[in-house]
C-alpha cells in the first residue's frame, strides 16, 4: 500500500509503502532521485534510464523523492555516479556520518519523517539549488528543444550536457525523453486517446509514442495503464497514515497528497504530485 505528501523540503515528496501484494513492482524512470529507508537502513536511488524492477517478499519502505537536479548538492555525489543504481548511503557518505543518521531515522515515529527530517537538515547546510538547474527541467518538461534551452541559458551544448550529467545523471536529450515520458503517460491515464496523446506531448506520431513508452518501461502502453489502474486499487488509508500522522503539513502554497475515496471499496486513490513523478512503487 503506497502513501506520498509534498514535503517540507521545497520540490520533494515524502513516501511510504506497507506491505502488500508480491513486492514485485516496476518503477518508472522520472529524472528524480530518492533517499530511501529499507529494514532499519539508509539507501539512494539513482537517476534511471530505464524501468527498475523491483523484486523480493513484501515490506515496508520509506523515501524522500527530490526534484530532478536537486539530489546530488544533497547527497554531495555526483548525479551519473548513481544512474540505475541503487547504493546503500554507505558506500556515499563517512560511516560514523551514516550511522548517526541511520539512528536518527530509526528512532523517529515514522522513518518516512525521520527521513524528511535528514533531508531538511543536509538541505540547510547545504548551498542554495542552482537556479539554471531548475529552468532546465521547466524548459524540458515544456517541450523546448535542448539546443534552445541551452541557447536560452546562455550554455553552449557541451556544458549543458556537463552540468547536466552532474546533476540529473545524463544528458539532456536524455532528460527530455524522460520528462516527456512523464507528461504522456498523465494524458494517456486521463483517458485521452493515444494518438491524441502523441500529438500534445511531442511524438512525431502514436507508432513514435509506443516504441519510446516500451524502450523506456520495458511495456506496452496499453499493459503499462492497465497496470496502473491494478495499482491504485490498492492504495488504502494506512499507507497515506504513515505518512501523514503526526507529520507537519507542507508550508503554505505547497501542494499536499489529493485523496479520494474509491466507490464502493473504502479504499483511497492518490492523485500524485507532479514533479513530474513516478509510477508508485510497492517496493524500491
Amino acid at each position: 500500500m503506497y502513501g506520498e505528501r509534498a514535503s517540507r523540503l521545497p520540490g520533494a515528496v515524502v513516501w511510504a509503502v506497507t506491505p502488500s501484494g508480491s513486492g514485485q513492482d516496476r518503477v518508472l524512470p522520472d529524472g528524480c532521485m530518492d533517499l530511501l529507508w529499507h529494514d532499519g537502513r539508509l539507501l539512494v536511488a539513482g537517476p534511471d534510464t530505464r524501468a527498475h524492477l523491483t523484486g523480493g517478499p513484501p515490506s515496508t519502505w520509506a523515501g524522500v523523492r527530490f526534484r530532478p537536479g536537486t539530489a546530488p548538492a544533497l547527497l554531495g555525489v555526483p548525479a551519473h555516479e548513481l544512474r540505475d543504481r541503487r547504493v546503500d548511503l554507505a558506500d556515499l557518505w563517512p560511516a560514523a556520518e551514516v550511522r548517526r543518521a541511520t539512528a536518527r531515522v530509526n528512532a523517529a515515529d515514522h522513518p518516512a519523517r525521520g527521513l524528511e527530517d535528514l533531508a531538511l537538515r543536509r538541505a540547510a547546510d547545504a548551498a542554495p539549488p542552482d537556479p539554471v538547474l531548475d529552468r532546465v527541467v521547466t524548459a524540458l518538461d515544456a517541450g523546448r528543444p535542448v539546443a534552445a534551452t541551452a541557447d536560452e541559458l546562455g550554455l553552449s551544448a557541451r556544458q549543458l550536457h556537463r552540468r547536466s550529467l552532474a546533476a540529473f545523471g545524463y544528458g539532456p536529450k536524455t532528460l527530455a525523453r524522460v520528462l516527456r515520458l512523464c507528461r504522456a503517460l498523465a494524458l494517456a491515464r486521463s483517458g485521452a486517446p493515444f494518438a491524441e496523446t502523441a500529438a500534445r506531448t511531442g511524438y512525431a506520431d502514436q507508432a513514435h509514442l509506443s516504441r519510446e513508452v516500451r524502450e523506456l518501461t520495458g511495456l506496452a502502453l496499453r499493459e503499462l495503464l492497465a497496470a496502473r489502474g491494478q495499482r491504485r486499487e490498492q492504495v488504502d488509508p494506512v499507507a497515506v497514515r504513515v505518512v501523514h500522522d503526526g507529520v507537519p503539513l507542507p508550508p503554505d502554497g505547497v501542494p499536499g497528497l489529493e485523496l479520494a475515496v474509491a466507490p464502493g471499496a473504502g479504499q483511497l486513490l492518490v492523485q500524485r504530485v507532479h514533479l513530474p513523478g513516478r509510477v508508485a512503487p510497492q517496493g524500491e
